[in-house]
């Protein structure tokens, strides 16, 4: 069964063909989890799409708040953006080199900051590799442009919304993170951080979504699937959390294939909720 959707995807073909077309923009949005061992940085200068730019996470982000990669303002954001070359008439189409991981915390950044003509490529970097197609270690020099922002803020939410929709119930709360993460049988990636997870939330592990080799989104109908063993209610608000607010975007695109445009991401995640002391953590 196709998307309701299908534009939020793209597929290697399609971009295969349209690799100079001037109306697209492509960027890296890989983001290594600190266990990994890995520098993203140093791995985009050896290897890349051709004619890609890095979007670093970390780098635009909000530097004034300790926890990970929280969002900018939005004219932080518009003047990162615009340093890349891109403006508000682009197609913006982001990979990343785990086929799907970080790739949608981008798009699901650029939707916050009011560009929805952003999609992701299906399969990333490992389907791209497969099919032979041309990686490049060559950066040119990118020319300033005009990106303007706005913010629609019903996508984004803090820990007061969260901790109202915990007593309250207001909304479903979905945990993207692996089912182990949930459950604490397996311990958390950042250090001195409660395992578990918050009282009433769901579990949706992000790769339930995807199918391998190359972590390409399933069909309409398997996604769908997915969510009703989950208990997921489309009908009700959907607040979506993991570790660090970047999976979390995987599982907001994979809704939003199915026709769900408004769930919301919590931004902070399991890195402001598990490391604080007055929030309820469960593990059954």
């Amino acid at each position: 069964m196709p998307h309701a959707n299908p534009d939020a995807l793209v597929s290697t073909d399609w971009l295969a063909d349209n690799l100079d077309n001037p109306a697209i923009s492509i960027l890296d949005g890989t983001y290594h989890l600190p266990t990994a061992g890995r520098d993203a940085a140093a791995e985009f200068a050896l290897k890349h799409l051709p004619g890609a730019a890095r979007f670093d996470i970390d780098d635009i982000s909000d530097k004034d708040d300790a926890l990970p990669h929280m969002i900018p303002s939005a004219e932080l954001f518009a003047s990162k953006v615009s340093a890349l070359g891109i403006t508000n008439e682009h197609r913006v189409i982001v990979y990343d080199v785990y086929g799907m991981q970080s790739a949608a915390r981008t798009w699901w950044m650029f939707r916050v900051f009011g560009h929805d003509n952003v999609t992701v490529l299906n399969g990333g970097l490992p389907k791209w590799e497969a099919e032979d197609r041309p990686v490049t270690a060559a950066t040119g020099p990118r020319s300033v442009s005009r990106f303007q922002a706005g913010f629609h803020s019903q996508l984004v939410r803090g820990i007061d919304d969260v901790r109202r929709t915990v007593d309250t119930g207001d909304a479903q709360i979905i945990d993207a993170r692996s089912a182990g993460r949930f459950t604490a049988a397996e311990p958390e990636p950042r250090a001195v951080m409660r395992s578990g997870h918050m009282p009433g939330a769901l579990s949706l592990p992000f790769t339930d979504l995807l199918d391998a080799p190359h972590r390409t989104f399933k069909d309409t109908e398997a996604i769908r699937e997915r969510v009703r063993v989950a208990n997921i209610d489309l009908d009700k608000p959907i607040t979506i959390s993991c570790g660090s607010g970047v999976t979390a975007c995987a599982v907001s695109l994979g809704l939003f294939l199915i026709g769900k445009e408004d769930a919301a991401v919590y931004d902070g995640s399991w890195s402001e909720w598990g490391d604080r002391s007055d929030t309820p953590v469960v593990t059954d």
